[in-house]
């Protein structure tokens, strides 16, 4: 029953949104259902960079093709819940989604999604060749690219400079979690907190951002077995327990306010408001911290995702654009891809969103940091940004055999796991209740480890 009522609020708030949205894709000269074009329905994230995206359609892409995309925008749990549920059904909802590499490769394995690689190569404007190649190699598989990046991002840690010298306090460039967590306790005070980690429950959510810290601590969720296939549960074990108990420590005792709601545009809007003095997430939200209309623009500094019992850690991540195998629009769907993620995008946005050329969509495209304007706005993150998602651990995101391709990605994210993503879900909700006081960590992994080992029986 659970279920069904979940999936009913979900088609109801997708009509909503469709109808109040819209407007995103607005007609203009002539516009509507012409030989050029036509209308498209788009599924977007909800982030301050997709607003920019839907807010500039009209003008710079609706007007010169005349193709009308009606944008429906969720928060990222919904969207995801939404995609997992349409997409593999052949549903018509969408013409273009925006997902990860997770569901690139597994909706390109079993024919879900359409192979991108015909209409990259046969666009010259696109340049395939220009995305960066650990990006293109996450959304494609077996070499042909099924979703194009509309930001790729990995993980670092993001800080106040300012609060950091006023404390005496100097962070190192490689930080280990037991340093950070030290510095957030020193600097954690009434008014603002010592740092912002997620706590919202979601494997996209809690789930990705724990995961680089089990990873670090020398944890994973499964075992592998020599061909790669999943083997033992590794939930209820020692490294699993140190990783939540440190996650859950850090953010009673130096996190946000809210710590169990908290998700990427929560933590962003405390960090930019300062009522938190550090934040350890995607790479992505620095452009967004060195924004003109940034409150925190000129006093932040960057690190890299910090590490425990490994040398290096983090995710890599891409919201990028596929186009549904059921979509008959395929072709109208590839000029807005195009686009939306090509090149130009980036040179005219640099000039047209409020928080200028820093804000601009990062971590997909080399010529992206050949742009004099955006090499000079960025210049306090984007070597960081690069560094970052070049030096993420695909071959091994921790100290533990980790098994698939699609594993060693995105960690908890694993597509040779059917349920994956609910596994995700249900273990953060666990852990989501750990923050909140209203579970203890004991019976979160007991709960955990049984979820965790009926997805793979």
């Amino acid at each position: 029953m659970r279920g069904t009522v979940r999936l009913a609020l979900i088609a109801a708030l997708l009509a909503v949104a469709a109808a109040v949205l819209a407007a995103c894709g607005g007609e203009e000269d002539g516009g509507g259902d012409t030989p050029r074009g036509g209308p498209i329905n788009v599924a977007i994230v909800d982030t301050p960079n997709t607003q920019d995206l839907a807010h500039l359609t009209p003008s710079l892409f609706t007007r010169r093709t005349h193709i009308k995309v009606n944008y429906t925008i969720l928060d990222e749990g919904t969207l995801r819940e939404v995609i997992t549920h349409d997409v593999p059904a052949n549903g018509r909802r969408f013409d273009a989604v925006m997902i990860g590499p997770i569901e690139a490769q597994q909706y390109g394995r079993n024919g879900n999604v359409t192979d991108l690689t015909r209409f990259a190569l046969s666009d010259r404007a696109y340049k395939l060749d220009d995305i960066i190649p650990t990006v293109r190699s996450a959304l494609s598989y077996h070499g042909k690219l099924y979703a194009s990046p509309f930001y790729g991002e990995a993980s670092f840690l993001m800080y106040r400079r300012d609060v950091l010298k006023n404390a005496g306090i100097a962070m190192p460039a490689n930080p280990t979690w037991t340093q950070v967590a030290d510095v957030a306790r020193r600097i954690d005070t009434p008014e603002r907190a010592g740092i912002c980690l997620r706590g919202k429950a979601g494997w996209g959510e809690m789930g990705a951002y724990f995961s680089s810290v089990l990873n670090t601590f020398g944890g994973t969720w499964w075992s592998a077995k020599p061909d790669g296939s999943v083997d033992e549960t590794l939930v209820d074990t020692p490294q699993f327990r140190r990783a939540l108990q440190f996650y859950v420590d850090l953010v009673k005792d130096a996190g946000e306010t809210g710590a169990a709601r908290a998700s990427y545009n929560q933590c962003l809007a405390q960090y930019l408001k300062g009522r938190v003095a550090m934040w350890y997430d995607a790479t992505v939200a620095a452009g967004l911290l060195e924004a003109n209309d940034s409150a925190v623009k000129g006093r932040n500094g960057y690190a890299s995702s910090p590490v425990q019992r490994t040398r290096t850690s983090g995710w890599l991540w891409s919201w990028a654009f596929a186009i549904p195998a059921s979509s008959s629009k395929a072709d109208l769907a590839w000029k807005y891809i195009s686009w939306a993620t090509g090149p130009q995008y980036q040179r005219e946005a640099g000039t047209r969103i409020p928080g200028g050329w820093a804000a601009i969509p990062p971590g997909t495209r080399r010529s992206t940091y050949a742009i004099p304007e955006y090499a000079k706005a960025a210049r306090e993150f984007a070597r960081p940004t690069l560094d970052a998602i070049e030096s993420v651990p695909t071959d091994n995101a921790g100290t533990a055999p980790l098994g698939s391709r699609a594993r060693r990605l995105a960690e908890l994210n694993d597509a040779g796991i059917p349920a994956f993503q609910d596994v995700g879900n249900q273990c953060t909700e666990q852990f989501s209740a750990v923050i909140a006081g209203k579970s203890s960590i004991d019976s979160a992994l007991e709960n955990c480890q049984a979820i965790a080992s009926r997805a793979v029986r």
